[in-house]
């Protein structure tokens, strides 16, 4: 029987329930200053959260490997392009040629 009345409250409602739990556990008279430190904490969550995300953006911004700013039409073109960014003579050479170079080259 308590299951089914527990399935039956909805999300606000449990909400309210919470509240007046906090309310009875804490106090009228602590409940701003508890919410103030609720605030607090969200407030400096976010702070950290916005921080980590900007230093990600930063880490792979620093990125100085090679790099294609225009599109490409097809593989051999990405593959001179590529070749181009790293300064590989990509005339007269097959795609796998310059594939091993790119990769010779990214490695060292």
């Amino acid at each position: 029987m308590l299951e089914n009345f527990l399935m039956s409250i909805g999300g606000s409602e449990w909400i309210i329930i919470g509240l007046l739990v906090v309310i009875l556990l804490f106090g009228s008279k602590k409940l701003p200053e508890f919410s103030r430190t609720i605030g607090k904490a969200m407030g400096e969550f976010e702070k950290v959260r916005a921080m980590s995300l900007k230093q990600t953006i930063d880490n792979e911004s620093n990125y100085v490997g090679p790099r294609i700013a225009q599109s490409v039409d097809n593989e051999r073109h990405k593959l001179e392009m590529l070749a181009e960014s790293l300064g590989i003579e990509h005339i007269n050479k097959n795609d796998e040629e310059l594939r091993l170079l790119i990769l010779d080259k990214i490695n060292k």
